[in-house]
């Protein structure tokens, strides 16, 4: 980390020495419409597709927290395609929303719907690798339904005993036990989402820069046009970016986010 805050100081091509130019790379970041871009796309990634793949991986996992026969499988093929990630999960869904002989579009078609143009329209392709996100919410799932596992079940067995419907336990038993596991998987959702390369990377950014993901620029200033010092500023204003994200959604979590140690604590200062 120490190395690439020099770096970023520095214009360097790899080959030549590196050569101290100051703060320029990041004065020049700040001035690059194209950072603009690749942020707003990355960011609205992130805003869009977190919430979705949070939630339903919650919903999933709540309708999956019984002992039905057969529930074992059903949570097999839901964890399953979690497994396949980065360029075949691409290759895959570039063949699902081909829109000549993709099946998407075959779907709608026989539904009398004129599908759209997917990751070759430059409206639409954001929107489809947001969609393709929510197809490897298993992971999350798993973590949702240990957490599920984890709640007392006596805890229910009050609710009902005070009268409480299912929805009212849900609101004021599982929720809350399950608090801390939604902030958790929403952080890592939020850096992961930050993080995305192979859609822009596979796409080379989609159709005017529409998947210019934020690290996919990155990769292309190092590789691509061998520019290592601006390709580590952009790299440090990532991390402040995900460091500035990480810390808000930890400061607004205060107030929503049930720990049971807080009031264990609690209680032994009051029992004091």
């Amino acid at each position: 980390m120490a190395s690439s805050i020099y770096v970023s100081l520095t214009s360097w091509d790899l080959i030549t020495p590196p050569k101290y130019v100051g703060i320029a790379n990041y004065t020049e970041a700040f001035q690059d419409p194209r950072v603009g871009q690749a942020l707003k796309v990355t960011l609205l990634y992130g805003v869009i597709s977190v919430p979705l793949q949070t939630a339903l991986a919650f919903v999933v996992a709540l309708l999956l927290n019984t002992e039905l026969p057969g529930m074992r499988l059903f949570r097999t093929i839901w964890y399953l395609p979690s497994l396949v990630s980065g360029v075949a999960q691409m290759v895959l869904f570039l063949w699902v929303f081909n829109p000549q002989y993709g099946l998407a579009n075959d779907v709608l078609g026989k539904l009398g719907i004129e599908g759209p143009g997917w990751f070759n329209d430059a409206s639409w392709a954001l929107p489809t690798v947001i969609l393709m996100s929510l197809w490897t919410v298993g992971g999350a799932m798993v973590i949702y339904l240990a957490g599920l596992k984890d709640v007392p079940p006596n805890l229910y067995e009050a609710a009902a005993i005070d009268g409480a419907g299912r929805l009212r336990m849900f609101w004021h038993v599982t929720l809350p036990q399950m608090s801390p596991i939604i902030l958790f998987n929403a952080l890592t959702g939020i850096i992961g989402s930050l993080q995305i390369f192979t859609q822009g990377f596979v796409t080379n950014g989609g159709p005017k820069d529409s998947l210019l993901f934020f690290v996919y620029y990155l990769y292309d200033n190092a590789f691509q046009n061998f520019r290592m010092g601006y390709a580590s500023a952009l790299a440090w204003i990532l991390f402040v970016v995900i460091l500035a994200l990480t810390a808000v959604t930890f400061r607004g979590s205060a107030f929503a986010v049930y720990y049971e140690t807080e009031l264990t604590t609690r209680r032994k200062r009051r029992a004091r």
